[in-house]
């Protein structure tokens, strides 16, 4: 009799290219394939996918990310449209949109992420988690995106402030936060995650805890480094299950009211998850 667990794997392996096969034919991006996530293949044994709007190719180069940093390409105007196919075609009822870093386009392409929401909401019964960059802190983008009917805005502040030259030095942690505030003022559902491993220091983390909680941020995603590339940043420490607890306990000790941490947490795995849980 054959290994259960090698079975197992066989299946997922031929649906996550039956899931792939549908994603390339109907022409859309995903940040699962563009990042190499380590659950990818658990995601889409499950038609499950997080879409990359506005190109597979990043304005940015930040050091941990394996999307590519490249010369933006042009928009492609079918896009909201394939995104609402690909996700009729999957039979996905959570649908989280993510987009690159577009510096090169007005308002950081925010545009896009209303096209793209317009089309989504033309579906029945759909919940919609964005996760935004920070479009280089431009409020007429913030503005755009505040007029769109999310369920949750998600904007990731990836590691501690010590660490952004470092690890992000494209990006702002001051700003990150104010744009978490400025949408959790705006009443959203916010929230965001963080990446451990780069050798931050635990009241580092703390201290982040703390002003993502004073930002009004609801959810939190903990997960460990993995390198995905030569070229990306060591990975300086591994973390332990029991160390995650405790990271948890700490977020919700600041203020922050849901928390998932462990190794393969990510911000957009497993995200209809945790919004039921929320929801419940």
């Amino acid at each position: 009799m054959s290994d259960p667990k090698e079975f197992k794997r066989k299946i997922k392996l031929v649906e996550l290219n039956e899931v792939m096969n549908i994603l390339k034919r109907v022409g859309v991006h995903t940040i699962c394939e563009e990042a190499r996530c380590p659950n990818i293949s658990d995601c889409m044994s499950k038609n499950r996918a997080t879409f990359l709007i506005m190109g597979s190719g990043c304005t940015r180069g930040c050091r941990f990310c394996s999307v590519r940093h490249y010369s933006p390409e042009p928009l492609d105007p079918l896009e909201p449209e394939n995104i609402k196919r690909a996700v009729l075609s999957l039979g996905i009822k959570f649908v989280v949109i993510t987009s690159v870093s577009r510096d090169d386009l007005p308002f950081g392409g925010a545009y896009v992420y209303k096209e793209v929401v317009e089309r989504l909401r033309e579906i029945d019964d759909i919940k919609i988690e964005l996760l935004i960059p920070d479009f280089n802190g431009d409020v007429n983008a913030y503005s755009i995106v505040s007029e769109l009917d999310v369920d949750v805005l998600n904007h990731n502040i990836e590691t501690v402030k010590s660490m952004y030259s470092k690890i992000r030095p494209e990006a702002c942690y001051e700003r990150s936060l104010a744009l978490l505030n400025y949408f959790s003022r705006k009443g959203y559902f916010t929230k965001s995650g963080v990446i451990v491993g780069f050798g931050e220091k635990k009241e580092e983390l703390v201290e982040l805890f703390r002003d993502l909680s004073n930002s009004g941020v609801k959810m939190l995603t903990i997960g460990q480094y993995l390198r995905p590339s030569a070229r990306n940043v060591r990975v300086e420490k591994y973390y332990t299950d029991e160390e995650f607890q405790e990271l948890r306990d700490i977020a919700m000790d600041c203020g922050i009211k849901y928390v998932f941490s462990g190794r393969y947490v990510r911000s957009s795995y497993s995200a209809e998850e945790q919004y039921k849980g929320v929801s419940l």
